[in-house]
């Protein structure tokens, strides 16, 4: 908390205490002084709260306390924006975007219309628009969202603002140091999960570690203190609920009668179109490619061609904050910050090479990195001006690991993308990892430079900030080609497919995207 303290020749001294400023708020302290000598001072001692009666606007803070003793699932700081009313969040960013940011809507508003500030600087995605991560609770001091009548400031997004401050070091030197668990074993198992021989459901292999700690202290007593914090999140999973049906035995040989019984679809007879009778197909009209890559896939002895198996979900993220604040002179304070996160994630076919059908998801390597510099200044009772410097960048590599592409199977089909294609059976199987590889490398730069005058009960604000971003983006959709088989030719999509009957077949070339965007914004505003 702050002390307040006003003096003038003939007036009594004034004193107040236990005064606490948050983020983005402009607060009016009414002082009054009696007739009297400086050796006699009123006093307040109570922290009563203050009231911002210059904004018009409707804003929420959420402090310290609450980021902290709020539960939160994976500790993701983004989730209590909603507290602040009016604010849904509408999603995610795909696996095309840096994960760790939040698709957030306030007052029906657009979700790439929220403002996102941290300390002082532009904290949006530059190639969604988005949020960029913000730092882990035990990180994060707190943060103001204001969801209507927002200051001339923000101009350049009209939905909301999110206003986040970082942790500083004090002359005190403390940390803490956290580890938050979750195992499989504490979880109830899946009922479509596979059994294993001694009948036991299969469990998932939960293991979650989220870990970390927070280190602020002095380096100079009064002037120079540091900041440093991390967060590491390891997570180890084999969902076994993977449920499909691929050729057996009986089918192989042109044999689907059993397959297409009422006992393997739902008490539903199913008979094969003409020419085929008696659900019988010739062996010698299967596509080459088809069995080939039937060959490949898990065997079973199920009549129905059921299996179940397993796949993996691993991933890692860490994120790093640091922080130097250098107060120069009690009118003169900078701050440096820098922070870094990356999330990768493995993918799914290095667990099981095996299996091709648990190659369903992509890797991802992604990074972002945000930096800002600040010089605040208090040039007169009355007057401070503020200087931010920020950049930030965000990496985003997908890709996947060779599995099995047409011209393996023998088809003739260009691939753009070698060993990847994606495939899909009707009440069959999928095949294939989720999306093609792409490659994203966006860049942001901002200068801003904001003054703040107090004339008589008028407070004044100008400012001007000048801003740039670059972005190339390179993408392959489904450049090994994407085929379906839906059963159109024998009314079975497994038959469909051992006969090499697509229903479709998309196939796309890579692409890109490189632009560059410039922004100048001049405010002023005058708040009475």
């Amino acid at each position: 908390p702050y002390r307040l303290d006003v003096m003038l020749q003939g007036f009594r001294a004034y004193a107040q205490t236990g005064i606490v400023l948050q983020v983005g708020a402009t607060p009016t302290i009414n002082v009054a002084l009696g007739l009297g000598g400086l050796e006699e001072t009123v006093s307040v001692e109570a922290s009563a709260p203050l009231v911002d009666v210059r904004s018009a606007g409707i804003s929420e803070v959420v402090e310290q306390e609450r980021i902290l003793e709020l539960p939160l699932q994976g500790r993701q700081v983004t989730d209590l924006i909603v507290l602040a009313g009016a604010a849904v969040q509408t999603g995610a960013p795909g696996n095309r975007h840096f994960q760790g940011g939040v698709n957030i809507s306030v007052a029906g508003g657009q979700s790439f219309g929220v403002a996102y500030v941290l300390d002082g600087a532009m904290h949006n995605d530059p190639q969604n628009n988005a949020s960029l991560p913000l730092p882990f609770p035990d990180a994060l001091q707190e943060f103001r969202v204001a969801t209507s009548g927002l200051s001339a400031e923000n101009g350049m997004h009209s939905g909301a603002s999110v206003n986040a401050v970082t942790k500083s070091g004090t002359n005190r030197l403390s940390g803490t140091v956290f580890e938050f668990m979750r195992h499989h074993s504490l979880n109830a198992t899946n009922r479509f999960a596979a059994v294993g021989p001694d009948g036991t459901r299969a469990d998932d292999g939960l293991k979650r570690h989220q870990f970390g700690g927070t280190l602020g202290g002095r380096i100079v007593r009064d002037r120079l203190f540091f900041f440093g914090a991390y967060q590491g999140t390891a997570v180890r999973q084999r969902p076994a609920a993977n449920l499909a049906y691929v050729p057996n035995a009986a089918m192989l040989a042109g044999d689907y009668s059993t397959f297409a019984s009422p006992a393997c679809n739902s008490g539903r007879q199913i008979a094969l179109r003409a020419p085929f009778v008696n659900n019988r197909v010739s062996p010698t009209l299967f596509s080459p490619a088809a069995v080939k890559l039937a060959g490949m896939l898990p065997k079973t002895d199920n009549p129905c061609g059921e299996i179940r198996f397993t796949t993996s979900a691993d991933e890692n993220q860490r994120q790093v904050v640091t922080k130097i604040d250098w107060q120069r002179t009690a009118n003169h304070s900078v701050f440096g910050r820098y922070m870094a996160t990356i999330h990768k994630v493995d993918p799914a076919a290095l667990s099981q090479p095996g299996n091709i059908l648990a190659a369903a998801s992509s890797g991802l390597d992604n990074s972002a990195t945000s930096i800002a510099i600040g010089d605040t200044r208090v040039l007169s009772s009355n007057t401070v001006n503020s200087f931010r410097i920020t950049f930030n960048n965000t990496t985003v590599d997908r890709y996947n690991v060779h599995v099995v592409d047409g011209p393996d199977l023998g088809a003739k089909v260009y691939s753009y993308e070698p060993g990847h294609m994606r495939l899909n059976v009707d009440s069959g199987f999928s095949l294939g990892q989720d999306s093609g590889y792409g490659l994203a490398d966006n860049d942001a730069y901002q200068l801003s430079n904001d003054v703040t005058l107090v004339r008589r009960s008028h407070q004044l604000s100008l400012g001007a900030s000048v801003a740039y971003w670059h972005s190339e983006q390179y993408t392959c959709a489904r450049c090994g080609g994407d085929w379906q088989f839906n059963g159109q030719t024998t009314g079975l999509g497994l038959a469909d497919f051992l006969l090499g009957r697509a229903s479709s077949l998309e196939h796309g070339g890579p692409g890109g995207l490189i632009f560059d965007q410039r922004y100048l914004g001049l405010f002023a505003q005058d708040t009475w």
